[in-house]
């Protein structure tokens, strides 16, 4: 019941009824990748399934290409790699405690650098 509930009424929680239903219908299943997302597409259209909570950045570099049209060819019919300077998935952690900060960022926590008197303002 839980489940039938957040499909009706979420849709970060994976596929709500109406995307079900789109896809049974019309959707033929392309592939699935590593994260267990489902790709799907009808025609021209092409769409994923997330496996959990519905996060864009969490669609996997040959995916990304297959999704946007850079490419016709998905990478469950093809032989892909990663390739060397690739890094493999880390989720988008902006809003979160984990989150990207610089040095000199008033939301770090650490004292920021105290200036060193190089700096001349600018007066028109």
């Amino acid at each position: 019941m839980k489940e039938f509930l957040l499909q009706f009424f979420t849709w970060w929680n994976g596929q709500t009824l109406g995307v079900r239903f789109a896809t049974w219908r019309k959707g033929s299943r392309v592939g699935e990748d590593e994260q267990g997302n489902i790709y799907y597409q009808n025609g021209n259209q092409r769409w994923v399934i997330y496996n959990g909570e519905a996060e864009p950045s969490r669609i996997p570099d040959g995916w990304h290409g297959w999704i946007h049209h850079r490419t016709d060819t998905p990478p469950s019919e093809e032989d892909y790699a990663m390739r060397e300077w690739q890094v493999p998935h880390t989720p988008n952690l902006t809003g979160t405690p984990g989150a990207y900060r610089p040095a000199g960022s008033l939301a770090r926590q650490d004292k920021r650098p105290e200036p060193t008197g190089d700096y001349e303002a600018w007066s028109p």
